[in-house]
Parts: structure tokens; C-alpha cells; sequence
């Protein structure tokens, strides 16, 4: 079985609706880093010296490579990432190697066994 491991920078009041979606397309788990800051195109704006800026989470997610597409997908249009600059983005890496997921691969080998 082969993972690939999303990365999904995403406004600290969405995480809760991308991780519900991220569930329901199949991922089995994800580790959330709150309080991330994130810098885009254009400088962002100060009051007195306060930055003005929501706060983001870092969300990762392992997930089984057949299904990582399809995540990625539904997490985008629940974050809203295409349609609303700023609001987030998700990214997908290849795992060249993991351990201790015994648990979850043999939870995933009934979702994938039909896509493999």
C-alpha cells in the first residue's frame, strides 16, 4: 500500500468543515498544528503596529493514494481555496516509506481493494 501525505494550510475557522469532508472521502486520521501565519502576494495589513490577518491551521493528513485525489478535491471546495483568495491551500507529497499504520491500512485495504 502507498500514501501520499496532504498538507492543507487552511483559516483556523474552517478546519473543522476540511476535516469532516477530508473523513468522509476516506482519510482515517489527520494532526493539526494551530496558530500557523501564512504570507501570500500581497503584504498584510497593520493597526497600530497589530497584524491584521486570521489565524491558520496546518493540517496533515496519510492517506492511501487512491483516495488522495479525490480528498484533495472535496477539501478544496469546502475550504473554498479557488474561490476566494487567501483562504487556504492543499498540497500533495509522495511517502517513500511509513511505519506504524497497520491499523489504518487494514481499514483501507476494503475502501481501495475496487480502485486498485
Amino acid at each position: 500500500m502507498h500514501f501520499k501525505l496532504l498538507v492543507v494550510f487552511v483559516e483556523d475557522d474552517k478546519t473543522d468543515d476540511v476535516l469532516t469532508a477530508a473523513r468522509d472521502s476516506g482519510a482515517t486520521g489527520c494532526t493539526v498544528i494551530n496558530h500557523a501565519r501564512g504570507e501570500g502576494l500581497e503584504k498584510q495589513r497593520t493597526f497600530f503596529g497589530l497584524t491584521l490577518a486570521t489565524q491558520r491551521d496546518v493540517l496533515m493528513l496519510l492517506v492511501e493514494e487512491h483516495l488522495s485525489r479525490e480528498i484533495l478535491e472535496h477539501i478544496a471546495v469546502v475550504g473554498e481555496f479557488d474561490e476566494k483568495p487567501g483562504s487556504g491551500i492543499a498540497l500533495q507529497i509522495d511517502v517513500e516509506d511509513a511505519v506504524g499504520l497497520i491499523r489504518q491500512a487494514e481499514e483501507l485495504v476494503e475502501l481501495v481493494e475496487d480502485k486498485i
